[in-house]
């Protein structure tokens, strides 16, 4: 599945972005000489306003790998549509063996989201979400299905402009 490019943001400069670490990963490669060990560092990037973005970052040290996550989230950002704290409708989507659901809940009802589906949701900005991961858990996969199903969300503005009409005609008919 491709990702949605209608929403991407161009510039950071002025957002105040706030990383989330989600995963570190000890990677071992073997050689003649040893093991040589890298780590592996997926960070998530949000304002917490409707921006939200994904880095990979790899290197020798933890801090070298997350700081080069973040920059690779920066890069990598998308607008989400929040409307009251909460989703605009309930969506599914699957990267690899992932698979994730999302539906918007009424307010003072949290983000019930576990690990790096919390991680991108808080975020973006999202207070009040159901949220369920199927199949793999796999860090990687699973923030990569959920920024995938916060990209295919659109709220009514955005359906009565892709289709040319009136906000009113969307809810009328």
């Amino acid at each position: 599945m491709a990702t949605t490019n209608l929403n991407r943001v161009k510039t950071t400069n002025d957002l105040e972005l706030k990383d989330r670490l989600v995963a570190v990963n000890r990677v071992t490669k073997v050689t003649k000489g040893g093991r040589a060990f890298s780590f592996a560092a997926i960070v998530v990037v949000g304002n917490e306003d409707g921006i939200v973005g994904w880095g990979l970052g790899k290197a020798g040290e933890v801090a070298a790998a997350i700081e080069k996550g973040t920059e690779a989230a920066k890069k990598n950002l998308v607008k989400v549509p929040v409307l009251n704290g909460t989703i605009p409708h309930e969506q599914l989507a699957k990267f690899g063996g992932a698979q994730v659901y999302i539906q918007p809940a009424s307010p003072g009802t949290g983000v019930k989201a576990g690990g790096a589906m919390r991680a991108v949701l808080e975020s973006a900005g999202v207070n009040d979400v159901l949220a369920k991961s199927k199949g793999s858990s796999n860090p990687h996969n699973l923030v990569k299905a959920t920024m995938l199903a916060l990209s295919e969300l659109r709220d009514a503005r955005m359906v009565a402009q892709n289709r040319g009409i009136s906000l009113s005609k969307v809810f009328n008919g």
